[in-house]
C-alpha cells in the first residue's frame, strides 16, 4: 500500500510539474510578443525625454548636479508611476482579462447602477463574465456611498464625461504618438547629413506617416512577427550604450539614485525645475498601454516582460544619457543620437525609426479599439469595423478613423515642425489619461474590490498627488502646443456625449410611445392583415414590448410575414459574450400569434462578422425554445403564456437550455427574474436540421431544415416547429426604421442644436445601422419615421 501510495504522489508531482512548465513556456511566450505591442510607445521614449525637459529656461542650468537631479527624477517617475501603480496595482482590475479606462468603467457599471444606457436586464447578470471570479457579486449589501452615486444622475453623468475624456485623450495619443516619434527617431539624420534643414527632416517624417497609416488596412497580424524582435533589438542596443557611457563618461552618475538630488534639483531650479516636469513626464508615455492592451496577453507576462527587461534596459539608457550629459552639456539639443558612438550610429539610427514605427502601429491599433469600445457602449457614431485577422481577434481597422488620425497627424507634424512643441502636447494627453485611470482606479478598490474606503484614499492622494504635481507644470506649456490634445479630446469628447445624448432620446422615446399588448390582442392572431409566407425580422433597440415602428408597419401595409421576430441587438457591459450566452429567445402574446423577441447581446471587445449564419442560429434558437417550453409546460415548471408571461430560453450551440420567467407581456414593463432552471435538455429535432449546399454552387452555407419523422412531438408543437420551418424555406426580411430625432417646440435652445444639429449631422454622416449589423441590402425594408424628443 505504502508503494502504490508512492507511485501516486509521483504520478500527481510529474503531472504539477508538467503543467508548471508548460504555463511558464506560455507565460515566456506572451511576454516575449508583448514586446512589440505594448512597449513599442514606452520604448522609444529615450529618443526626445532629455531634450523636451532642457527646452525651455532649464538649459542654463548646464551643471552635474542639475543634470543627475532630472536622471533623479525619471528614476523615481518611471519607478513609482509604471513599476508600482500599475505593475503591481492597476493590472489587477483588468475585466475578464481586459484592461483600459472603458473596462473599468464597465466593472463599475455591473457593480453599481452608473450606467446611464436603460436596456439593462437582470438576465445579463447571469453571463458567466458578468461578475469576476473571487469578487463579491451582486448580493453584497450596497454602501452609503454607493446608494449615493446610483441616486444622483448628475454624478453619473460626470463619470461618464471623465470616462469619455479619458478615452479622447487616448485618441489624441493616436494623433501625437506617430508623430514625435517618427520625428524623433528621423531628426537624428541631421547629425551625419549637416546640409539638412529642419523642412527636409519634416517631409520624410510625413512620408513614413503617410505610408505607415497607407497599411494600417493589412492589419498588424501580417508583419506581427517583426515588431517583438526590432523592440528586443532595440532594447538591448540602447541599455549597452547606456551602459557604456556610464563608464565612458561618468560612472560617478549612480549617486544620482539618491532622491537626495531631486532635493538638490529644486532647490537649485526653484519654478524652472517645476516647469520643467511637463518634459520629464515623456519617460512614462505609454504607460497606459500596459493596460489597455491587456486584452491579448495575460497579467504575468505583461509583468515579467516589464520587470526583467523594460525596467533595466530603460534605466540603464537614462542613466547612460545622464552621464554623457554631464559632460557635454552643448550636445543637449540632439542628445539621444550625440550620446551614440560614430562606429554603430547607422545601425541604430535604423533601429530606432523601425521602433519608432512599431510605436506608432500599436497606439493606432489602441485607437482603433478604443473608438469600437465607446461605440459599443453607445457613446460614438456608427463606423465599418474591420476584423483584420483570422488568428488573433479583436485585431480591427476602422477605415474612418485611419483616415482622420493620418490627417491629424500630419497636421500637427507639419505644424509644430520639432519635438518640443509635440512633447508638450503628449506630456499633457499621457498624464490626464493617467489621472483618470487613477480615479477610476479608487472606485474600483470601493465598490468592486469592496475594500475599506482608507486604501482608495491612500491610492489616490499618493498616485494623485504626484501625477497632479506633473498635470499642473504641464498646463503652463498649454500656449506651447499643450492646446492640441486639449482641443482634439473637447472635439471628440463633445461628438461621443452628443450622440450618447441622441441615442439614449431616441430609446427614452421607443420606451413611452411602445405598443399596448391589448391593442395587439385586439387584432387576432391574424393581426388584421394577411400573414404571407416567410419570416420578418423586425429590428429594435428596446429590450421589452413592441415598438411603435409595428403599429405603424401594421397600419400602413396590406400584408405581413408569418412569422415574426422582433430582434434587438444590444452591447452588454462586459468585454466578450460566448456563442451559448448570446441568444435570449422569448414569445410574445399567445402561440397562435407566431411573435417571438430574439435579444442578441455583444459585449464591447466582440467583433460582429459577415459568416456568423445569423439566420441559421436564429431559427436553431427559436425551434428549441419551442420545445423546451412545451418541455417546462408539461412539466407544470412553467406557466402557459396565455396567463401573461413570457419565457426566455437562453440557448447554447450545443442545444443545452435554461428557462428564465420574464417580462409579463400585457404591457412589457417587467424586468427579468433570476429564477432558473438547470435542466439542460438536448434538442433531438434539431439533430439532422443540415444539409449543406456543395461549394460549387454557393460560397455562402446555406442550411435546409427537416423535422425527423421519426422524434414523437406534441401536435401543437410540431405545427408550430413546421410553420416556422416552412416560413424559413420562403426566406427571410429585415425590417428597420429609418427614424429621426427632432427637439419639441417647447425645448431649450441647447436643446435643439444639440439634437437637431448636432446629432442629425453626426447621423447624417456615419454608417447606416444596415452596415453596422452586416445587414443584406437585398432583403431590407426601411420606413421613416420622425421621433420629437
Amino acid at each position: 500500500m505504502d508503494r502504490e501510495r508512492e507511485g501516486v504522489s509521483e504520478t500527481r508531482s510529474n503531472e504539477e510539474q508538467v503543467n508548471w512548465r508548460s504555463c511558464y513556456k506560455q507565460t515566456l511566450i506572451l511576454a516575449y510578443q508583448s514586446f512589440g505591442i505594448v512597449y513599442g510607445d514606452l520604448s522609444t521614449s529615450p529618443l526626445y525625454v532629455y531634450q523636451s525637459t532642457f527646452s525651455g529656461r532649464l538649459r542654463h542650468y548646464q551643471t552635474e548636479d542639475a543634470i543627475f537631479g532630472v536622471f533623479s527624477l525619471i528614476f523615481w517617475t518611471f519607478t513609482l508611476i509604471p513599476l508600482f501603480k500599475y505593475v503591481f496595482i492597476v493590472l489587477s482590475a483588468d475585466d475578464n482579462g481586459e484592461g483600459g479606462a472603458f473596462a473599468l468603467y464597465s466593472v463599475l457599471c455591473r457593480h453599481a447602477k452608473f450606467s446611464l444606457l436603460p436596456n439593462q436586464q437582470a438576465a445579463d447578470e447571469e453571463l458567466s463574465t458578468y461578475y469576476r471570479h473571487g469578487h463579491p457579486n451582486r448580493n453584497v449589501g450596497p454602501s452609503p456611498l454607493k446608494r449615493f452615486l446610483e441616486k444622483h444622475k448628475r454624478l453619473r453623468t460626470a463619470l461618464l464625461l471623465v470616462v469619455l475624456f479619458g478615452a479622447s485623450m487616448v485618441i489624441g495619443d493616436g494623433v501625437l504618438t506617430p508623430a514625435i516619434s517618427v520625428l524623433s527617431s528621423i531628426s537624428g539624420l541631421q547629425l551625419q547629413a549637416k546640409n539638412l534643414d529642419d523642412g527636409m527632416v519634416v517631409i520624410i517624417a510625413c512620408v513614413v506617416l503617410v505610408g505607415l497609416f497607407a497599411l494600417q488596412h493589412y492589419g498588424t497580424h501580417k508583419v506581427a512577427f517583426l515588431f517583438a524582435p526590432i523592440v528586443i533589438i532595440w532594447l538591448i542596443s540602447i541599455a549597452v550604450i547606456g551602459m557604456y557611457n556610464i563608464i565612458h563618461w561618468n560612472p560617478r552618475v549612480f549617486r544620482a539614485l539618491s532622491p537626495h538630488y531631486i532635493f538638490k534639483f529644486f532647490k537649485e531650479t526653484g519654478k524652472d525645475g517645476w516647469i520643467s516636469l511637463g518634459g520629464i513626464i515623456l519617460c512614462i508615455t505609454g504607460t497606459e498601454a500596459m493596460f489597455a492592451d491587456l486584452g491579448h496577453f495575460t497579467t504575468t507576462s505583461i509583468r515579467v516582460a516589464f520587470v526583467c527587461v523594460i525596467y533595466p534596459c530603460l534605466v540603464l539608457q537614462y542613466m547612460g544619457q545622464a552621464a554623457f550629459l554631464s559632460k557635454n552639456f552643448s550636445n543637449i539639443p540632439m542628445c539621444f543620437y550625440g550620446s551614440i558612438p560614430n562606429i554603430v550610429f547607422w545601425p541604430v539610427f535604423v533601429v530606432a525609426t523601425l521602433a519608432a514605427i512599431v510605436a506608432s502601429q500599436a497606439v493606432i491599433s489602441a485607437t482603433f479599439s478604443i473608438i469600437k469600445q465607446c461605440h459599443a457602449l453607445g457613446c460614438f457614431p456608427r463606423v465599418k469595423v474591420v476584423h483584420t485577422s483570422k488568428w488573433l481577434y479583436g485585431r480591427i481597422y476602422i477605415p474612418e478613423i485611419n483616415w482622420i488620425l493620418m490627417v491629424l497627424c500630419l497636421a500637427v507634424t507639419i505644424g509644430f515642425r520639432n519635438t518640443t512643441f509635440l512633447g508638450n502636447a503628449y506630456g499633457i494627453a499621457c498624464m490626464m489619461v493617467m489621472f483618470v485611470t487613477t480615479w477610476l482606479m479608487a472606485l474600483v478598490i470601493i465598490f468592486v474590490w469592496q475594500k475599506n474606503i482608507l486604501f482608495a484614499v491612500v491610492f489616490l492622494v499618493f498616485f494623485g498627488s504626484i501625477e497632479a504635481l506633473y498635470l499642473s507644470s504641464s498646463i503652463m506649456k498649454v500656449p506651447q502646443g499643450g492646446w492640441v490634445p486639449l482641443v482634439l479630446s473637447m472635439v471628440f469628447m463633445v461628438v461621443m456625449y452628443v450622440w450618447h445624448y441622441g441615442t439614449r432620446q431616441k430609446y427614452l422615446f421607443d420606451l413611452q410611445n411602445k405598443v399596448s399588448m391589448k391593442w395587439i390582442l385586439t387584432l387576432g392572431p391574424s393581426l388584421g392583415i394577411v400573414r404571407v409566407p416567410g419570416i420578418g425580422l423586425i429590428y429594435t433597440e428596446l429590450v421589452t414590448g413592441v415598438p411603435a415602428i409595428f403599429s405603424h408597419f401594421v397600419t400602413n401595409l396590406p400584408a405581413f410575414h408569418q412569422v415574426l421576430v422582433f430582434v434587438c441587438v444590444k452591447s452588454v457591459p462586459v468585454p466578450y459574450v460566448s456563442a451559448d450566452e448570446r441568444y435570449l429567445i422569448g414569445r410574445i402574446g399567445p402561440k397562435a400569434y407566431r411573435m417571438y423577441r430574439c435579444i442578441v447581446r455583444y459585449g464591447y471587445k466582440d467583433v460582429r462578422k459577415d459568416n456568423d449564419n445569423f439566420e441559421n442560429h436564429l431559427v436553431m434558437s427559436i425551434a428549441e425554445f419551442i420545445q423546451m417550453e412545451a418541455e417546462e409546460a408539461n412539466a407544470g415548471s412553467a406557466e402557459s403564456p396565455i396567463d401573461g408571461r413570457m419565457a426566455v430560453v437562453q440557448t447554447s450551440e450545443r442545444f443545452g437550455t435554461r428557462l428564465v420567467m420574464s417580462e409579463s407581456y400585457d404591457d412589457g414593463n417587467s424586468e427579468d427574474t433570476s429564477v432558473r432552471s438547470s435542466k439542460s435538455v438536448t434538442l433531438q429535432t434539431l439533430q439532422s436540421l443540415y444539409e449543406l449546399e456543395s461549394p460549387q454552387v454557393s460560397q455562402r452555407r446555406r442550411v435546409r431544415f427537416a423535422l425527423p419523422e421519426t422524434v414523437y412531438l406534441d401536435p401543437q408543437v410540431r405545427e408550430e416547429l413546421m410553420e416556422l420551418i416552412e416560413a424559413k424555406h420562403a426566406g427571410v426580411a429585415y425590417v428597420m426604421g429609418h427614424s429621426y430625432i427632432k427637439a419639441r417646440r417647447s425645448s431649450s435652445f441647447i436643446k435643439k442644436f444639440v439634437v437637431n444639429v448636432a446629432y442629425s449631422f453626426l447621423r447624417k454622416n456615419c454608417r447606416g445601422p444596415s452596415v453596422a449589423l452586416n445587414i443584406p441590402h437585398i432583403s431590407l425594408i426601411e420606413v421613416g419615421m420622425i421621433y420629437h424628443v
